[in-house]
């Protein structure tokens, strides 16, 4: 940057100006500095402008100039079609759940293969997932559209390998991930929980999460790009759903649960930075539930779930099955223009 001398610029008196450049500070970015003296006091103006830089020829345009901090809008297009029936369908879409051995994944599972989806359902122990996949594929679709699969959401390498064989099982296309697996914090204070607890929250509520969305994200990017694309009927782009939940909004009263808040918290804004990193090629959106009457709060005594009734307009649980529509809707067509969303359906409670 040229040297001021201070001196020299007071002696100029009010409205004297002298401008500097410095193109080192930020990389990519010019910094123009003037200093106006205003009754013999300098005050310092600075704008930045960012350079015309070449990428190397390693880098694409597109990924030098996100480096340099500026983002790309994408002209995505709205469905062909605006009728209801097929904003909602779901018919030659494939769908992975994970989490969907019982409780809100197997409802959503439900759901989604209704719609006309083809289903891969996860589970982790739960093996009567297999026993539901066939009910559900008897229900709403014929042979083959609903499937069961062991996979270790903790596992990103197992997570990537199950997602590319259920892409080639399910005819080589992969529409919707809903990342659902989750597990409760059941330590009390944190401070006298055991931190093998702490790291398998996490690890199972907000790790995993990250692991599916890096595996399906990879798929929709190759499937944006590759020319198959665009023969893929009824295919709009990836749909990334995750299971948050209301307390990563709140701090939970009376059960204490810090690492979980923690975690789905953490869900909750990974999903939205997705959507911006993903626009190209996929949405990417969350569901935060309330109490809703599944396994996961089987461990909570009655007297702390009166406490809860107590505090939620609604005066009840919900049940799984209430919160379908809302997945369903994040899954489809119908929610082509929403990205970065969280949808809370907790009977109000975070409403007062």
């Amino acid at each position: 940057m040229t040297k001021l001398d201070h001196d020299t610029i007071a002696e100029g008196g009010i409205g004297a100006s002298i401008t500097g450049r410095n193109n080192s500070l930020l990389n990519g970015y010019s910094i123009d500095l003037t200093i106006i003296m205003v009754r013999g006091i300098p005050i310092h103006l600075a704008s930045f402008k960012a350079e015309d830089k070449k990428p190397s020829p390693t880098t694409s345009p597109e990924d030098a100039s996100m480096h340099n901090g500026i983002f790309h809008e994408y002209n995505t297009t709205a469905p062909k079609s605006s009728s209801i029936h097929d904003l909602f369908s779901l018919k030659h879409k494939t769908a992975i759940v994970s989490g969907a051995g019982a409780g809100i994944g197997l409802e959503v599972a439900r759901a989604l293969a209704e719609a006309g989806a083809n289903v891969a359902i996860w589970y982790h122990s739960n093996k009567d997932a297999i026993d539901k996949a066939a009910a559900i594929e008897q229900e709403f679709g014929v042979k083959g559209t609903s499937r069961a699969y062991q996979v270790d959401v903790t596992s990103a390498s197992a997570v990537k390998d199950a997602i590319e064989a259920q892409v080639s099982d399910f005819n080589n296309r992969l529409d919707i991930f809903v990342a659902n697996a989750g597990i409760p914090w059941t330590q009390g204070r944190m401070i006298d929980g055991q931190l093998s607890h702490y790291h398998n929250v996490v690890s199972t509520d907000l790790d995993s999460v990250f692991y599916c969305a890096q595996a399906a994200g990879e798929v929709w990017r190759r499937q944006y790009t590759a020319s198959a694309s665009k023969t893929l009927q009824n295919y709009s782009g990836g749909s990334f759903v995750a299971t948050a939940s209301m307390s990563g909004h709140i701090a939970n009263i009376p059960q204490l649960q810090s690492a979980y808040n923690a975690a789905k918290a953490g869900v909750i804004h990974l999903v939205r930075s997705l959507a911006v990193e993903w626009v190209k090629f996929a949405r990417a959106n969350s569901v935060s539930p309330g109490y809703i009457n599944t396994e996961i709060s089987k461990f909570i005594p009655p007297e702390t779930k009166g406490i809860w009734r107590g505090k939620i307009p609604m005066g009840r649980e919900g049940e799984p099955g209430e919160l379908k529509g809302a997945y369903l809707y994040l899954a489809s067509d119908a929610s082509s223009y929403t990205t970065g969303t969280d949808i809370r359906a907790d009977g109000g409670y975070t409403a007062v």
